[in-house]
């Protein structure tokens, strides 16, 4: 899970933040990086995205590009769903 805070710059365009996501997703999907939902919020966080990525080095790398963009900052959550928790327990 990547939680998203605009930058003063990516609320200046935040009419944009739909073409941005497709640009994302489609820059991603190169990386083997499927952005599975994305919720534009209301609270400390401005979007959630849930996205699968072969690695987190592979994530990382992509999410230090996009902040680079100067749009957004991220926050990622490691998530575990009830299949893969229970193997680890």
């Amino acid at each position: 899970m990547v939680l998203f805070n605009w930058t003063d710059q990516g609320i200046k365009t935040y009419k944009d933040s739909p073409a941005r996501v497709d640009a994302a997703r489609a820059a991603w999907g190169t990386a083997g990086i499927e952005l599975e939902d994305i919720y534009w919020t209301i609270g400390p966080y401005d979007l959630i995205g849930i996205v699968e990525a072969p690695s987190g080095e592979v994530l990382t790398k992509a999410l230090l590009a996009l902040g680079a963009g100067g749009h957004v900052r991220t926050t990622t959550l490691r998530t575990f769903d009830q299949d893969e928790f229970s193997r680890l327990i």
